[in-house]
């Protein structure tokens, strides 16, 4: 089972060899690509082999390609991931309407109530109890944009009325960057499953290549906020912390896991109710442990 995140943060030439990721920098360095959950270019110093970009496809490996600065700007995306992908495109374009709104009531609601448990841990009380309101409040397909009052009173206390989200500022780039590793691992499962991730269920830019990804992927955004605000930044590099995010500890319908798998069995939970029209069977991560980065 793939479980290692790779960062590739200097000059490097990467290939495939026996199944091997062989790193070739000032040492060489192989790692089993079946072992590879994550590989994340940092550096635009690195060059890759054709071959290494298909095996990495065909490995379902998640490949984050890094710009100039180090932030996340690209992924690599198979075309296929399953062996039925055209059978699960038709049916993606059928998913019936009235599932999908529940659904996305269903995302909305838990997002806050993560927002609403992060204000208490940080001591903001009556503002959790506010995001718990507006969360029962939550209706099918969030008419009454919840999620958006939600999140100004989410964002007011964690940015202490010195900014928001689109202030800039280190850390904003923090959350922009965690929010990336986290959409990636989304988009790589979305693909694996056999799955559209440009058709969303609640999410619909036309100019959104990870619609799907970006609804899927909310309620686990409070938990990229933990983290961020975990970071000391004195002792730690937020991009290193905040790209093994996925290796955390997670709960999962009583099994204890990582993140990474949690989200596989999140997001075929979503799929499973989808498919059959039963929105119970969707099964949110029950607990992810934060202060193991």
């Amino acid at each position: 089972m793939a479980f290692r995140t790779v960062i590739i943060s200097s000059r490097a030439k990467l290939e495939t060899r026996l199944n091997y990721l062989v790193v070739r920098g000032e040492k060489e360095i192989k790692i089993y690509l079946n072992e590879i959950s994550t590989l994340i270019i940092q550096s635009t110093a690195v060059s890759l082999t054709a071959a290494l970009l298909k095996d990495l496809a065909k490995n379902n490996v998640n490949v984050i390609f890094c710009d100039e600065k180090g932030n996340p700007s690209s992924e690599l995306v198979p075309y296929y991931g399953a062996h039925n992908t055209s059978k699960k495109y038709r049916r993606q374009f059928q998913w019936n309407e009235d599932i999908k709104s529940t659904i996305w009531q269903m995302i909305v609601r838990r997002k806050i109530e993560e927002q609403s448990k992060h204000l208490a841990d940080l001591g903001y009380d009556q503002q959790a109890q506010l995001l718990d309101c507006y969360a029962k409040a939550v209706q099918p397909n969030d008419l009454s944009n919840r999620e958006g009052h939600a999140a100004k009173v989410y964002f007011n206390c964690l940015f202490d009325g010195s900014g928001n989200r689109h202030s800039g500022g280190y850390f904003n780039g923090c959350l922009n960057y965690g929010y990336a590793i986290i959409l990636s691992s989304f988009s790589r499962e979305i693909v694996a499953s056999g799955y559209l991730t440009q058709l969303g269920i609640w999410h619909n830019n036309e100019f959104n290549q990870f619609n799907l990804a970006c609804d899927l992927m909310e309620p686990l955004r409070p938990i990229v906020d933990r983290v961020a605000l975990s970071v000391d930044t004195e002792k730690q590099s937020f991009k290193k912390v905040l790209s093994a995010i996925t290796n955390l500890t997670a709960l999962f319908n009583g099994k204890q896991t990582t993140l990474d798998v949690a989200i596989r069995w999140y997001t075929q939970s979503v799929f499973n109710a989808l498919e059959q029209e039963d929105p119970s069977l969707v099964h949110f991560i029950d607990k992810v442990i934060v202060n193991e980065l």
